[in-house]
């Protein structure tokens, strides 16, 4: 009797948890990703902010498989899925499957604003973190060298938008980056000439975040010299301003957008299945597919309801749920079944600067180095390889004691969008 075949599309963290479940077991498991790496997008912001190399972020998905029994990875772009065929369409041709797992994950939302998506970077891959890395130094740069005060503070300003996590912690990297190293390499430009502005359209900054811990945020960023714009939003923006709503546009070349996520490209190729909110695919309690319970979907593509309301896109609703998909199968392969699923919430942390984070789990809060430690170490945990938790944790501790940053390299000079 032949194996039943998994194909997991997609290796965020849904797709690599439900892969590692999986791998050993009694099945043929198909992995596909356009990148032949696995991203750990939290850490995006510090290669952006120049303080980690892009291969330490990532790791080789072949690396996995050569070490996982029974298992294989596809370098494909997949084009299509026919539910009913039960095959994955890619350009590299057609692959069948017993069980799918769909796990592709998400892309930026710009809310329909066009004129945002084309100026504004963002950060879902491991070349727009290069990218905004060489526009920082080049905006630096180009600023030390403008005679125009105007033009020279456009330069300048740096714009971010949304107060989550990514926001908070790229606002807090961008700032020490600025003060502790760029103003050093550039003696004519002072670390008081810079602006960064984070604007977001909610009253409070990380708003899952308890009362106590959101203001201590929002203090200590301003503290560290970034304005905050709560109540605030944007609604358009040019190579060299943002607008906001009201009316009050900003002087600025550069406009990192945080705002928002949707469910990626893939999610419209499956025809006839239902979608939520940020065109997520709405799922059974067992995270299938109405009428396809072999088709699985985890992580930012699935809209699964607990409570009446969908579970957030985070990387941990991701990976909870790639393991419960990959058990769920091998509990079918064996004549079983599992519960609901449902989504255990460890809490959640934001780091803000060097010592400072805020952190929020099983009842208990936390602030200041305790909280920063805390999310030192845990990122570490979850990164894969050894190597690149040594490098990672060797580059933080150069950091922390010389207040430098290594990466400052300008790998490309091409600039989207902005004349000087």
């Amino acid at each position: 009797m032949s194996k039943k075949r998994v194909v997991i599309a997609g290796m965020g963290f849904g797709g690599l948890r439900a892969a590692k479940a999986l791998s050993g077991s009694d099945v043929e498991l198909i992995m596909i990703d356009r990148n032949n790496y696995h991203l750990f997008q939290p850490l995006l912001y510090q290669v952006a902010t120049a303080g980690l190399e892009e291969e330490a972020v990532a790791y080789p998905l072949r690396a996995l498989t050569r070490r996982w029994r029974g298992s294989s990875f596809m370098l494909a772009e997949i084009s299509s899925v026919d539910l009913d065929g039960k095959r994955v369409l890619t350009d590299a041709g057609p692959v069948k499957y017993d069980y799918l797992v769909v796990a592709a994950g998400s892309r930026t939302n710009y809310f329909g604003m066009e004129s945002v998506a084309a100026h504004a970077f963002d950060l879902k891959r491991l070349d727009q973190a290069e990218d905004l890395r060489n526009h920082i130094l080049l905006m630096f740069e180009h600023a030390s060298r403008e005679t125009d005060s105007h033009r020279r503070s456009a330069l300048l300003t740096f714009v971010i938008v949304g107060g989550g996590p990514t926001g908070v912690e790229f606002a807090g990297a961008l700032r020490e980056l600025i003060v502790y190293v760029l103003s050093q390499d550039h003696p004519t430009i002072s670390a008081a000439e810079t602006r960064i502005v984070l604007v977001e359209a909610a009253d409070s900054l990380l708003t899952a975040m308890p009362a106590d811990l959101r203001k201590y945020a929002c203090e200590k960023l301003q503290s560290m010299g970034v304005e905050v714009l709560l109540d605030s939003r944007v609604v358009g923006a040019t190579a060299e301003s943002v607008e906001l709503f009201g009316g009050t546009v900003i002087s600025s070349h550069t406009l990192f957008w945080s705002a928002g996520v949707a469910a990626a490209e893939l999610a419209g190729y499956l025809k006839g299945v239902e979608r939520g909110v940020a065109g997520r695919i709405v799922v059974q309690p067992d995270l299938t597919l109405l009428n396809y319970p072999e088709v699985f979907v985890v992580g930012d593509m699935a809209c699964c309801y607990e409570e009446g309301v969908p579970l957030p896109m985070m990387a941990p609703v991701a990976s909870q749920q790639g393991d419960y998909a990959a058990r769920m199968i091998l509990a079918r392969e064996r004549g079983g079944a599992l519960p609901p699923f449902h989504y255990f919430d460890k809490g959640s942390m934001a780091t803000i600067g060097k010592s400072s984070a805020v952190a929020a789990a099983a009842g208990f809060k936390f602030r200041g180095y305790v909280a920063w430690l805390a999310w030192l170490l845990l990122h570490l945990y979850y990164l894969i390889g050894f190597r690149n938790r040594l490098v990672v944790m060797m580059n933080w501790t150069y950091a922390y004691w010389f207040q430098e940053r290594q990466v400052r390299l300008i790998t490309a000079k091409k600039r989207r969008a902005v004349s000087v």
